[in-house]
């Protein structure tokens, strides 16, 4: 029996579920897969050979320069046959071939937001998910006091009691005071930040405590140039992030957390529908090895009261995502590489040298 052949590269093309555009130096499109030719409306005779500005109106982007790579992602196109299209956008140079660039387009449309019905849906998952979680933290220390001056009333000791009924009021106002966070709507003022110290503190912190044991790994890049961010907040966040990084670990096997940084050229990215894009190179990474969230709420990771662990409330994920967005930036999570590792990544804007 013959050995079973593999695919050639011109199949793995044609199999992509990517729309994937090969352009000469010229402008010209030289190849297309079979999801290109769906996007697109278009068929691949029809396509081969034209200005690829013809087919496909690039996106205007100021930062993009000759050279480098570049991506708006969540963007609207206008094709002359496709209609108008919400994809991910990325362009990449050859680097053995001057001139030669590679387009793929991944349908945001389908993959991220569903209209308004799935906006409903995560708003009323939302407040289902802040009434039960409520519920449940309220009610315990409610039926402590209770009980306590119940003790009290029949005569039982009361300096005691009386320290548990504070401490257990203390424990409903600090949560109180966490889902306020929430609610402060004030702009986050932010300036010029050298990330590297608050990299180093955050560090410290998590070695310090909660993840003790842990290898906490450095991959910098030395010259990032400074960030536009809030000092406060971003320590928060990453705060906030190493310590969902080492709970996710466990305590068993390979215990390591990776925290890295790079400049990405050409990263634009719209903060929220319907505002423009906004070139946010500065990347901070935190990495762990961890299992990563369950696929039914992987999407979702981000929505308050929404999480993975059973004693979860949901709350620490949406603050860093607001924190994010405050400053302008934003927070993605994804799953990469081989074997999989889980990346929560932070893009913020470059400060004006």
């Amino acid at each position: 029996m013959l050995a079973a052949r593999a695919p050639d590269h011109v199949e793995l093309l044609a199999a992509l579920p990517v729309a994937l555009l090969v352009i000469d130096p010229a402008g010209l499109i030289v190849q297309v897969n079979a999801e290109c030719e769906r996007l697109l409306n278009q068929s691949e005779r029809s396509l081969l050979g034209n200005p690829v500005v013809d087919v496909l109106p690039l996106p205007e982007e100021e930062q993009r320069r000759d050279g480098h790579a570049f991506a708006a992602f969540d963007t609207e196109i206008d094709t002359p046959r496709g209609g108008r299209i919400r994809v991910d956008f990325a362009e990449t140079q050859f680097a053995d071939h001057p001139g030669w660039r590679l387009i793929t387009l991944h349908n945001a449309a389908s993959s991220r937001r569903l209209g308004l019905s799935a906006d409903r849906a995560a708003a009323a998952r939302s407040a289902v998910g802040a009434a039960a979680m409520l519920a449940h933290e309220i009610k315990n220390p409610l039926s402590s006091i209770r009980g306590a001056a119940q003790l009290i009333a029949d005569g039982a000791g009361v300096e005691d009691l009386t320290a548990l009924m504070i401490a257990e009021v203390d424990r409903v106002a600090a949560l109180i005071d966490r889902m306020e966070d929430f609610t402060d709507t004030r702009p986050v003022p932010v300036e010029p930040l050298n990330i590297y110290p608050l990299l180093a503190h955050a560090r410290e912190v998590a070695l310090a405590g909660f993840a003790r044991g842990v290898a906490i790994e450095e991959r910098f890049d030395p010259s990032l140039p400074r960030a536009l961010a809030n000092r406060d907040a971003l320590l928060q966040v990453l705060v906030n992030l190493l310590k969902n990084a080492a709970i996710a670990l466990g305590t068993r096997g390979e215990r390591r957390i990776t925290l890295s940084t790079s400049y990405r050229h050409g990263m634009a990215v719209a903060p929220a529908p319907g505002r423009p894009r906004m070139p946010l190179p500065i990347e901070i990474c935190v990495i762990d090895s961890g299992p990563g969230a369950p696929d039914d709420i992987a999407e979702h990771l981000f929505d308050p009261f929404v999480s993975s662990r059973p004693e979860g409330k949901g709350l620490g994920l949406a603050l860093v995502d607001k924190l994010v967005r405050d400053m302008g930036g934003i927070v993605q999570y994804s799953r990469e590489g081989s074997p999989h590792q889980t990346v929560f990544r932070i893009l913020l804007p470059r400060a004006q040298s």
